[in-house]
């Protein structure tokens, strides 16, 4: 693969498919540990749902395959991505399994948030093959993918590994965000090898510096993109906080500044803001250097608003800067 982008005029149906888990978002309305908050604010969560947000509020047509329980949280989940323009004709309501859900504490220094997760058993977590049409991933241009969704159960991690390899043999585009969750693993050594696993049929792997650390075992953000290059990506961009962003591919390398934030709100949902801005500017037809920038700039924004989806951008504002 050479990274490029299927052409939109050749597959007009979707430009992105992904697949995760939606959940319900409670927000803590006071500055006090979870368990002393009494009031909470309804949003939405799911590292996949973020950037299916965030790429459809620019223009694209994103595919969303899920499963959610028959209940208000899900309902209400529905009635948001619909709100959103997602197409919703793959998300299954479950009657048999919740839908997740998790709280997340208000921080007003800018630090990272408390979070506790109710997904064990959720109905997303029982996706499985028969979650995937056939010749669904021929639709889109790229098949996005994270490190959480293949986390959830052996069936989850099945139908992720299809997805993957339907996409690369239809020659479609795979970008991969390793998106680390830890206490999903049996193990860092399960987790370790099954993402790399995951990151070989990606085409762009989207790892932050800790991340790339742990799973490669390089230091630098140079070995890191190296890794990943050397087993089969095309592009690598290493997400470096507040200092940027480096790229790398087989004819350019560099690092992409950080934009300078005045005051942080919400850490949560920044590197799917930043994946948002790299697959959208790729989608665009930018080379890797602006997608690189696109991603620091969306990642920017979405630190200066509570809630996971609340500051991503419109293509206007996106345009504005």
């Amino acid at each position: 693969m050479n990274g490029a982008v299927t052409p939109a005029s050749d597959h007009p149906e979707l430009d992105v498919l992904t697949v995760g888990e939606a959940m319900a978002l409670l927000m803590a309305c006071e500055p006090v540990p979870l368990d002393q908050v009494r009031r909470f604010e309804r949003a939405t969560a799911g590292a996949e749902l973020n950037v299916s947000v965030g790429i459809a509020r620019l223009g694209f047509k994103v595919g969303y395959i899920s499963r959610l329980g028959a209940d208000s949280l899900g309902r209400n989940l529905l009635d948001f991505m619909a709100a959103e323009g997602i197409d919703l004709r793959h998300v299954q309501t479950d009657a048999r399994y919740p839908t997740g859900f998790m709280l997340k504490s208000m921080a007003l220094d800018g630090s990272d948030p408390q979070i506790e997760y109710f997904r064990r058993g959720s109905a997303a977590s029982h996706m499985s093959l028969d979650d995937m049409p056939a010749g669904l991933v021929r639709q889109a241009r790229l098949l996005h993918l994270t490190g959480i969704s293949p986390a959830l159960s052996g069936s989850c991690r099945d139908l992720v590994f299809a997805l993957a390899a339907q996409a690369r043999g239809a020659g479609r585009l795979v970008s991969f965000d390793p998106n680390l969750r830890p206490r999903l693993w049996p193990s860092q050594a399960a987790m370790v090898t099954t993402l790399n696993e995951l990151a070989s049929h990606a085409d762009l792997v989207l790892p932050g510096l800790a991340e790339g650390k742990l799973l490669t075992g390089c230091r630098h953000a140079e070995g890191i993109a190296d890794f990943y290059l050397e087993r089969g990506a095309s592009q690598v961009v290493v997400k470096l906080g507040p200092e940027g962003a480096y790229y790398a591919s087989a004819t350019e390398r560099g690092i992409a500044p950080g934009r300078r934030v005045e005051r942080v709100v919400d850490t949560v949902g920044a590197g799917d803001g930043f994946a948002v801005g790299v697959i959208s500017a790729l989608l665009d037809g930018l080379p890797l250097a602006a997608a690189a920038a696109r991603g620091n700039a969306v990642g920017a924004r979405v630190v200066q608003f509570r809630g996971d989806c609340e500051g991503l951008p419109n293509r206007a504002q996106l345009d504005a800067g």
